[in-house]
């Protein structure tokens, strides 16, 4: 494949050039073909969810409500990035303007930090109906369970704002290639022509923070409902009591595994090809394995699906 170093004075060129997977062109078809069926199965697996919950009356309660709405999460998540995957194989100059560079980067990271925080919400969901079964219809309420949706939206896109408004405004200098499929903020930010220590900093606190302090929350929650779970005097009642939660603890072991190996680990210029490998599963392979890990062990869910499939 070819690269052309671009001069950073150049007037001819509006954008960045992603590297994304290079390959022969052979390889390029194989995975454009890869990516397009991973890409219709999640959009088929999460919008089948998204149609059985609004269908089926008996999944009108909060925990369906917020998977319903995690699915649709989902779909925009993996929207934000395969899409441009796809049209990376088949262009030859693979460059992505610098409105849609940094469109992309805001929208891929804030659906990323509401993701983490619907993660949490399920999680406290859980808590409640396990720890608290007496007072869970009291105090999970439809609008409780309609203001913790929109909270999460809201400051899932609130979180990345500002940093995304300082980025776009700074100058950049050289090739400006980034050794990504997507725009992230360590190649981007290594391309400034003024480095900015501080606005690293803020990158390297606020991309972290979201993760770590709601995975806390998350096994926090876990954690209490294993000590009732262990309480209940039945193996019966302990199987039914996991199974609640055995899916949704699938789900956030994909999600925080690939995040926190990404984020929290040091990284260098050297592992372009780690990072790619990292962001590709939890921004792909996670929102595609999501529909499976939750409808293979809810038999409700598979009543529905069923019942949806074969009207």
């Amino acid at each position: 494949m070819k690269i052309f170093n671009i001069p950073s004075n150049s007037s001819t060129f509006t954008g960045f050039i992603l590297l994304g997977f290079p390959c022969r062109r052979e390889g390029k078809i194989l995975l454009f073909v890869l990516f397009s069926v991973v890409y219709l199965l999640t959009l088929m697996g999460n919008g089948s969810i998204i149609c059985a919950v609004h269908w089926d009356q008996r999944l009108h309660t909060p925990m369906y409500i917020l998977l319903a709405n995690f699915s649709f999460l989902e779909i925009w998540y993996v929207t934000s990035t395969v899409p441009n995957v796809l049209a990376n194989f088949l262009s030859d100059t693979k460059i992505i303007s610098f409105s849609g560079c940094f469109l992309q980067f805001y929208f891929f990271f804030s659906l990323g930090a509401t993701e983490c925080f619907f993660l949490a919400v399920m999680a406290f969901d859980r808590y409640l109906a396990i720890c608290q079964p007496l007072h869970y219809p009291t105090i999970m309420t439809r609008h409780l369970c309609t203001n913790l949706v929109v909270s999460c939206w809201v400051l899932g896109f609130i979180w990345f704002l500002i940093p995304i408004i300082i980025i776009s405004q700074m100058s950049f200098c050289g090739s400006r290639i980034i050794d990504h499929f997507l725009c992230d903020p360590g190649p981007l930010l290594t391309l400034t022509c003024k480095k900015a220590p501080v606005i690293e900093l803020v990158f390297n606190i606020l991309t972290p923070l979201p993760v770590f302090m709601l995975f806390l929350f998350i096994m926090g929650s876990y954690a209490l409902v294993l000590r009732a779970v262990l309480r209940v005097p039945s193996a019966a009642g302990r199987r039914k009591s996991f199974s609640t939660c055995g899916s949704h603890l699938a789900v956030v072991s994909l999600f925080y595994g690939s995040v926190i190996v990404m984020y929290g680990s040091p990284t260098s210029k050297h592992e372009a090809g780690k990072q790619k490998t990292v962001t590709l599963f939890y921004s792909v392979v996670t929102p595609f394995l999501n529909p499976m890990i939750y409808s293979l062990r809810n038999k409700d869910m598979k009543k529905a699906l069923k019942k949806f499939w074969g009207s």
